[in-house]
C-alpha cells in the first residue's frame, strides 16, 4: 500500500498547533515561529518518509521537537555554559548533611486537581522562568524535550554528573516555588 499523500495545505492547517507547542518550549515567537517554518519545510521534503503511522499532526511534532532541540543546540554552542555555584547555595541550605531536608515539604493536597487548572500552568510557567539560564535549559531538554542525558552531555560539553545534579536543582526549585505560589495558596488567592 503506497504512503498517504500530504497536501501542503494540510501542513499549513496545523501551524497554530505546532506555533503553540514551540511557543512553549521556546518562550519567544520568533524562534518558535522559525522552528516551525523549518520544521514544515522539513516535513514537505521528506513528505515521501510519512507512512501514515500516525496522525500528520504527531508527525509534525517528531519533526518539531528535533528543530527545536536544534536550536537549543545552536543556543548552548552561542554561548558558553557556566555553573553559578552561587545558586546553589540557597538551595543546599535546605538540606541536613545527610541529605534529609531540613524541613520537610509541605504536602500537596490533590494534584489531579490542580493539574486540570489552568492557572497552575501559568504559575508552574513563572516558575520555570526563574530557575537560572543553564539549569532551565538542561530541565527543558531532559524533561520537556525528552532529550536523554548523553546528548545533553555533548551538546552543552558537561559531564553526566553535572547533568543529573543540574536536573535535580531544577526540580527541586520547582517544587519549592509550587508550594509556595500554589498549593501553600488557597484556590483563588494564589501570588503570582
Amino acid at each position: 500500500m503506497p504512503p498517504p499523500v500530504i497536501e501542503l495545505r494540510e501542513l499549513e492547517s496545523h501551524r497554530t498547533a505546532l506555533v503553540r507547542f514551540a511557543m512553549a518550549q521556546l518562550r519567544d515567537e520568533t524562534h518558535a515561529e522559525d522552528c516551525v517554518q523549518e520544521a514544515l519545510s522539513a516535513a514537505i521534503q521528506n513528505a515521501d518518509l510519512f507512512a501514515g503511522g500516525s496522525s500528520v499532526r504527531t508527525w509534525l511534532v517528531g519533526i518539531l521537537k528535533h528543530k527545536i532541540l536544534d536550536h537549543f543546540r545552536k543556543a548552548s554552542r552561542e554561548r558558553a555554559i557556566v555553573d553559578d555555584e552561587s545558586s546553589y547555595d540557597e538551595l543546599d541550605a535546605r538540606f541536613k548533611q545527610d541529605g534529609h531536608f531540613i524541613e520537610a515539604p509541605a504536602a500537596w493536597a490533590d494534584p489531579e486537581q490542580a493539574l486540570s487548572q489552568r492557572e497552575f500552568f501559568e504559575v508552574l510557567e513563572a516558575c520555570m522562568d526563574r530557575l537560572p539560564g543553564n539549569i532551565a535549559l538542561v530541565f527543558r531538554m531532559r524533561e520537556i524535550m525528552g532529550a536523554d542525558v548523553d546528548e545533553i552531555c555533548d551538546e552543552l560539553s558537561i559531564t553526566p554528573n553535572n547533568c543529573w545534579i543540574m536536573i535535580y536543582r531544577a526540580r527541586m526549585s520547582l517544587r519549592e516555588c509550587l508550594e509556595k505560589r500554589w498549593f501553600a495558596s488557597a484556590p483563588g488567592a494564589k501570588s503570582r
